[in-house]
């Protein structure tokens, strides 16, 4: 219930923003913060694909915690596209979202209620399955080329 509460009233509130706001700083100034935000968010989320790539480079291992890297990468790929999408309320949220404080704190609390739980193996023991099996390659029936399965012959 509250959750479709919030979904209806964030776009009045935007509007209202945009009235507000807008009327006090201009037409002008409105629509280059729209803009200069929208830049800033891709901006932001293509730092962090270049992190995320590194972090793929260099291992899973180099990561230490899990959650020291994945709750400040999450934090900022939601700033960015808070900061994408135009609206003042949106753009505040993003623009929190990023203060690396309060991405610790948040992923501390998301943490706290995460349970990591090791399935399929033992500790220390990675045992991989090996499946065999024998192949045959079978050639075209007679007077069908490579390629030509006879649903499109269409009767030639």
């Amino acid at each position: 219930m509250w959750g479709m509460l919030a979904i209806l009233a964030w776009p009045m509130i935007e509007i209202g923003l945009f009235v507000v706001i807008g009327g006090r700083i201009g037409l002008l100034n409105t629509l280059a913060w729209v803009i200069l935000t929208g830049f800033a968010g891709v901006l932001v989320l293509r730092a962090e694909a270049a992190r995320n790539q590194v972090r793929l480079r260099e291992g899973l291992s180099a990561l230490g915690r899990p959650q020291d890297g994945m709750g400040r990468g999450m934090f900022r790929m939601m700033a960015g596209l808070l900061l994408i999408l135009p609206g003042f309320l949106t753009d505040a949220l993003g623009l929190i979202l990023l203060i690396p404080p309060l991405q610790d704190l948040l992923s501390a609390r998301m943490m706290a209620r995460v349970k990591v739980v090791q399935t399929g193996t033992r500790a220390g023991h990675h045992e991989a399955e090996v499946i065999e099996a024998e192949w045959e390659e079978v050639p075209p029936p007679s007077g069908r080329g490579p390629g030509r399965s006879g649903w499109t012959d269409e009767g030639h």
